[in-house]
Order: structure tokens, then sequence, then C-alpha cells
């Protein structure tokens, strides 16, 4: 046979990727990541009220402002004032005002209470402010 005939005894290369071990190690780190996530989930403890409204879908950690039961205003994880939250959001750049904002109060909190830190988060420049609640159970 010629040049282009039969290539008996000849070896010819695989070039495949063998993946079953970038399998391997991408199941332990999902099991690794579904351990550990739980435990990374902290916050402060209020009680939310419940809404019938889904989630919003989020890519990054959202700022948030907490109103604890005994009215006590957090910004992220820290106690702020009045005065203070209106400063400190403030002098945040304007592309974290056109992100939004998120706002948690205890359900017992009074409305005036909620309604004044709204308005303080509004007079910051945040146009954007989205309340965070507990789904409503289906049975009542």
């Amino acid at each position: 046979m010629g040049p282009l005939g039969n290539n008996k005894g000849k070896r010819t290369i695989v070039a495949e990727i063998n993946v079953t071990p970038l399998v391997d190690v991408m199941l332990v780190l999902l099991i690794i990541f579904m351990v550990t996530a739980p435990m990374m989930t902290q916050g402060l403890e209020v009680e939310l009220p419940e809404a019938t409204t889904k989630a919003l879908r989020q890519q990054e950690e959202p700022l948030v402002v907490t109103i604890k039961k005994e009215g006590d205003v957090y910004l992220k994880k820290e106690k702020v004032t009045s005065a203070t939250l209106q400063q400190q959001l403030q002098s945040m750049p304007p592309e974290v005002k056109k992100e939004g904002i998120f706002l948690r109060a205890d359900k017992s909190v009074p409305y005036g209470v909620v309604t004044l830190t709204m308005a303080d988060i509004h007079a910051a420049g945040f146009e954007k402010l989205g309340m965070i609640t507990v789904p409503a159970e289906k049975d009542k």
C-alpha cells in the first residue's frame, strides 16, 4: 500500500482531556460549600413582618438599614442615630445610591419610626428603597 493506505501498527494521539479528576474536585468543593454556607450567615435578630411578595435576586451583599424592636437603627451592623445615618448615606458614592438600599424593621416597631427612617434614607439621595419581609404562610 502507498503512503495513504493502511495504518496498521501505527499509534494515533488522542487529544481529549480527562475530566474525571475535575468532576471529583468540583463535587468535593460543592459539598464543602453546602456545609459551610449556613454557618456564614450572621446578622442582627429582628422579627420580620410577613408579606406575599417574591424574593429579589441579589448579586452582591446589599446595603441594609435595620430597625430593632427597641427602635435602635443600624446601618449594616453598626448602631447609628438618625443624623449619623443620613450623614453616612449621603457620603456614599453615586454608584451605591443607584443600586438601592433595603430596610429591615421589626414588626413591633411603631410606624412613625419606620417612616422617619425612610425619609432619612430618601433625603440622603437613595431613590430605590426595598423592604425586607418574611413570606406569609399560605395556611392562614
